[in-house]
């Protein structure tokens, strides 16, 4: 390549397109069988039941505490496959690059992207690239394709959920989105928080032992709040949270400041499950030996009247988390 900034050459076909493909995707992305010339690729996935999911980033700042575009990439979609019981296997990228990009940070970005996949054990596959002109866009915008094999054993939905279920999370909620925003400064205010993006595969292969495993889910866009009230609309049963959601105190903070929620903002390394009365203890301790689970907690559960969402109080009050209407943090995954 020329030049150390993207053009709109490098979305054309030609030379540029090519040469931005091996140096930058292929020399991160391919594996051994990997043809960068096909247009379409077979996926062996060993007999077992193929799950597929999708999904779109256009986080801002492209880079952040914690990680970056990339990186949650893979996590966001490689955890949307986990918690539903698959493991994953492939990948797809596409990739659309603003026109004035520096190379040099899409070469960061890819890189990370390629030792996260690496990491969880996935593989990409297949991509394509686009540049969009100045203006157009965040600087990068990327698009995937997850598809795995069903775990054998349980197999997590909403329609299992029952009355009297418990319900767990993973560890302190609304680290990724106060993050993110921390890191765009545009309040002026400045921490040492990290995202919390990151697989959340030891989670949901350690929970899908329990036989009363109900229904997994990563909080992302929506939070907690959101999760429930899909379980809410789905299910016609009552959520109803306790006060031991774990929170940071930087995370309050900073929502108390700002007026926001930590139980509406995004998650990017999360869980949170239904599991039945009977084993919620016992799934409880089996999260908080796993370092990424150590502040698992029990924080509620499903009931069969007040089909609300209800938060309770330290105080012992209450409070309805309402259907978010309004994106309180827009381009925060």
């Amino acid at each position: 390549m020329e030049d150390d900034r993207i053009t709109l050459a490098h979305g054309n076909g030609g030379r540029f397109m090519r040469e931005l493909i091996e140096e930058v995707f292929a020399r991160h992305l391919a594996y051994s069988d990997l043809d960068t010339e096909a247009d379409a690729v077979p996926l062996p996935l060993n007999g077992g039941e193929a799950m597929i999911t999708t999904d779109g980033f256009t986080v801002q700042p492209l880079e952040f505490p914690g990680g970056d575009i990339g990186s949650l990439a893979v996590h966001g979609t490689t955890n949307d496959l986990a918690v539903a019981g698959a493991r994953p296997l492939y990948l797809t990228l596409n990739a659309f690059i603003e026109e004035g990009m520096e190379i040099a940070q899409l070469d960061r970005i890819v890189q990370s992207l390629a030792k996260t996949a690496r990491a969880i054990g996935v593989k990409v596959t297949a991509g394509d690239t686009k540049v969009l002109q100045r203006g157009e866009g965040g600087g990068l915008y990327l698009a995937t394709t997850g598809v795995g094999v069903r775990i054998p054993g349980a197999r997590p939905a909403m329609c299992n959920i029952r009355a009297g279920d418990r319900i767990l999370i993973s560890g302190s909620v609304g680290d990724h989105g106060t993050a993110v925003m921390l890191a765009r400064e545009d309040f002026g205010l400045r921490g040492d928080l990290r995202s919390d993006a990151d697989s959340v595969l030891p989670l949901t292969e350690a929970m899908l032992a329990f036989n009363g495993l109900r229904f997994m889910r990563d909080p992302t866009r929506g939070g907690i709040a959101s999760v429930a009230h899909e379980i809410m609309r789905a299910t016609g049963l009552g959520v109803r949270f306790d006060a031991a959601i774990p929170v940071k105190d930087q995370v309050q903070a900073v929502c108390d400041m700002l007026g926001y929620d930590p139980y509406y903002l995004a998650c990017e390394g999360r869980v949170l499950a239904i599991v039945s009365a009977e084993e919620a203890e016992a799934a409880l301790h089996t999260w908080q030996s796993i370092p990424t689970g150590r502040d698992a907690a029990i924080v509620g559960r499903i009931t069969e009247k007040n089909q609300r969402v209800i938060l309770e109080t330290e105080l012992g009050g209450e409070r309805f988390l309402e259907e978010l209407e309004d994106d309180p943090l827009p381009r925060i995954c």
